[in-house]
């Protein structure tokens, strides 16, 4: 499964944010963000500063995809 962030970025542009104002809002590291642009993933506690610093919930910024795009179901 890999994540998306492409709802985050949005959600900068509708705030008219860049991502050193993301960084310093929400007190992340700059490693944090890198790792966001590069779509990895990052730790729950980086997600909750981000959505604590822009008011959101994290399906406002994080979109997961699966690995198969044509499946439909999550195998356990």
């Amino acid at each position: 499964m890999e994540v998306s962030y492409k709802k985050l970025w949005k959600l900068l542009i509708d705030k008219n944010m860049k991502k050193k104002d993301l960084q310093a809002q929400a007190r992340i590291s700059w490693s944090s963000v890198s790792k966001l642009s590069k779509g990895e993933t990052v730790s729950m506690d980086v997600l909750i500063k981000i959505c604590q610093a822009l008011n959101c919930d994290i399906g406002d910024i994080v979109e997961f995809i699966p690995a198969d795009k044509d499946s439909k179901t999550v195998e356990a």
